[in-house]
């Protein structure tokens, strides 16, 4: 979870919002960009549960079969506001409250260690303004960002350009953004450390015929500053990070059925030495005039960073003493590894209103990567969640 790697979280969602594919496909006429006919408030509130099984004894526990332990538990309302001024502005607005809370292991699946060490509760408060002004054939968005707590700042702000073809039917989008973040661990490890990355992104849209609509995009981050988890023992990571991913998105409306089927595929890779491919599938029916199903399906599987050591543990919990080298890191997430999430959404749609609820099962194992070199000490790891939201048109 984003929240317990707050060195790695990754830049880029105020540029990537315009991107977006709906579910429901309208039929490509030409139309010029304008605001949106109606403002929107939407409210909506996540909970997550990870949780990771361990198959070797600890002090606490005099069994031999594996256990799961409950680790990290996140809450987090938040608000979403768009209003359109005229027909040429949009500004769009969002804040968000997380109260995170749990275990803290000291490796990557020291979760008896974790559990005999006191736990820990942070709250991260964070917001962001995007601003759109809309013209014939395109529009330019301006944002901020800004998100806080005890031991991390964030700061971010981006710029994103649109133009259309004639005919309304190509769509071509480019954005730059810029992050400013500060870590101050509670440990004091380091103190005011800094990290700084520059993001741009190149997508085109394009409208194939009146039920299909595909989409391309691709982005490049460079990043310096200290990306080494601060909390994690024997953890050195290197002050520079590049990191590049290509998208594919396909959208096709089965008009027989009423339904929409959306597709993507995204090829990750990062100077750290890791790649990784993610694929996702979603299949939206209406069921009636109101209600509408949304199961959904995603798989990913990634190399370790170059760097990854693999530890081994003994009878007595940790880790074999690590040989120190320039750079190593043990956590689970820069490991070889595949997942797969499994969810389903219900939406119900009455006049202004929309209110939705979404469950999504995420599962995590060593032995289900497609490539790269495994973990064998790496415990499954699993994390369930569940969003609801409510929303109405003024």
């Amino acid at each position: 979870m984003a929240a317990t790697d707050k060195t790695q979280r990754p830049f880029g969602k105020v540029v990537m919002a315009a991107l977006a594919l709906h579910g429901s496909l309208a039929a490509p006429a030409a139309q010029a960009e304008t605001a949106p006919e109606h403002g929107v408030i939407a409210l909506r509130y996540l909970r997550y549960q990870d949780q990771q099984q361990v198959d070797v004894k600890y002090p606490n526990y005099d069994g031999t079969e594996p256990k799961k332990f409950k680790r990290i538990t996140a809450k987090s309302p938040s608000v979403f506001v768009q209003a359109p001024i005229g027909t040429d502005w949009t500004v769009e607005a969002s804040a968000v409250l997380d109260e995170v809370s749990g275990a803290t292991p000291k490796y990557y699946t020291d979760v008896s260690g974790a559990t005999s060490a006191p736990g820990m509760s942070d709250n991260r408060k964070a917001g962001d303004v995007r601003v759109s002004r809309h013209f014939s054939r395109g529009g330019v968005s301006v944002g901020v960002s800004h998100s806080s707590e005890h031991d991390y700042r964030s700061t971010a702000a981006s710029v994103e350009g649109r133009i259309a073809t004639p005919d309304n039917n190509t769509t071509f989008t480019l954005g730059v953004g810029h992050s400013e973040d500060v870590i101050n661990p509670v440990n004091k490890v380091v103190t005011n450390e800094a990290k700084r990355s520059n993001e741009v992104i190149a997508g085109v849209t394009h409208a194939l015929t009146a039920n299909d609509l595909v989409q391309a995009n691709v982005t490049y981050t460079d990043g310096e500053g200290y990306f080494t988890d601060p909390y994690k023992r024997n953890d050195k990571r290197p002050e520079r990070r590049k990191q590049g991913a290509a998208l594919a998105r396909w959208n096709h409306h089965f008009a027989g059925w009423d339904a929409t089927l959306r597709t993507s595929y995204r090829y990750y890779r990062d100077s750290f030495g890791i790649s990784a491919h993610t694929f996702e599938g979603a299949w939206v029916q209406p069921v009636t005039r109101w209600l509408a199903l949304t199961p959904s399906l995603r798989y990913h599987t990634q190399s370790s960073a170059s760097f990854y050591y693999d530890p081994v543990m003994d009878t007595a919990i940790y880790p074999r003493p690590i040989v120190p080298q320039t750079y190593m890191t043990v956590d689970q997430r820069m490991s070889a590894f595949g997942a797969i999430t499994a969810g389903l959404k219900a939406e119900v749609r009455y006049e202004d209103w929309t209110t939705d609820i979404k469950y999504e099962r995420y599962e995590q194992r060593g032995d289900w990567r497609s490539f790269g070199k495994g973990s064998p000490n790496l415990d499954t790891f699993s994390a369930d969640s569940v969003q609801v939201g409510v929303s109405r048109k003024f």
